[in-house]
């Protein structure tokens, strides 16, 4: 049985549990060899929770619907988008501040945003209705109760007795993180983080389950009492892990780590190749 449990993040829609296996254990192996262990194949699983998001019948040139600027719910999608933009014009030097002048120049701040962030080497070569279909994923977790209820049984029903470490991708670190703190006697003793957004104040942080509460006067998010230790990593670039230090969240026990993935700062491919995301997964593995 599998001691390893994988938890994908958005953008996942079309790829099913093998081929999650696919993408994952060639990354995966590479980065536990090079902290000095091993695994095989059987070692590994995939929650696969994208084809939720699937939607049925459009076709035979798209899975996505025809989506633009006005498709950006401001409650949600707007502020995270805005984030985003923020964040990538700070790493990257091709990519215009969202000033005000920038926002009155293009008429409107989720077009701006949408624009901006296309030019960007983060989003390079995505197109405007992918990257909302992205947005959309993430606020739809936080916000219908369906969904998240449905993701996480997706979750628990993958792990078994054997289940020791789960490392968990982008929006699956929101999904894994809520698993454990509901689940502290499950066997499961590492969590791996990578590409989280889980430091994101208001939009992911504070709409957590359960909610983070304060603790000398700052917020504190639960730690999973199952798990021994937990480890996140971020890339300087990565937007989306906006928040690359997550102890003053968490507490100072979240081991910390900034690795470096080239010009694929988000991709899981490189987090799962660093010798520091093999190096928690063979602790976790070896107690």
């Amino acid at each position: 049985m599998s001691r390893i449990l994988a938890v994908h993040g958005i953008a996942q829609q079309l790829k099913g549990e093998a081929m999650q296996h696919g993408l994952w254990f060639p990354a995966m192996r590479d980065g536990v060899v090079l902290a000095g262990g091993d695994v095989a194949p059987e070692d590994l699983r995939c929650v696969s929770y994208g084809h939720l998001f699937r939607r049925p019948g459009r076709g035979l040139s798209s899975d996505l619907p025809p989506l633009g600027p006005a498709d950006v719910d401001s409650e949600f999608d707007l502020p995270l988008l805005l984030a985003w933009w923020e964040e990538a014009a700070r790493v990257d030097d091709e990519v215009v501040a969202p000033d005000a002048r920038s926002l009155a120049r293009t008429g409107g701040s989720a077009q701006a945003a949408l624009r901006a962030l296309s030019g960007s080497k983060f989003f390079a070569n995505l197109a405007m209705r992918s990257m909302i279909f992205d947005l959309h994923q993430v606020r739809r977790y936080f916000t219908e109760l369906t969904v998240r209820a449905q993701i996480q049984a997706r979750l628990e029903e993958c792990v078994t007795d054997d289940t020791q470490v789960m490392v968990a991708h982008s929006l699956g670190s929101a999904v894994a993180y809520e698993a454990l703190v509901a689940h502290p006697e499950w066997p499961v003793t590492d969590l791996i983080t990578i590409g989280s957004p889980l430091g994101i104040r208001n939009l992911i942080f504070d709409r957590l389950e359960p909610r983070p509460v304060p603790a000398g006067g700052l917020p504190r998010g639960s730690w999973p009492r199952g798990i021994a230790r937990w480890t996140n990593l971020a890339d300087s670039g990565d937007i989306v892990a906006l928040v690359k230090d997550l102890r003053p969240l968490f507490g100072d026990d979240v081991r910390s780590f900034l690795v470096h993935n080239g010009t694929r700062a988000h991709n899981v491919a490189p987090y799962l190749t660093a010798p520091e995301t093999g190096a928690a997964i063979v602790a976790g593995l070896t107690g």
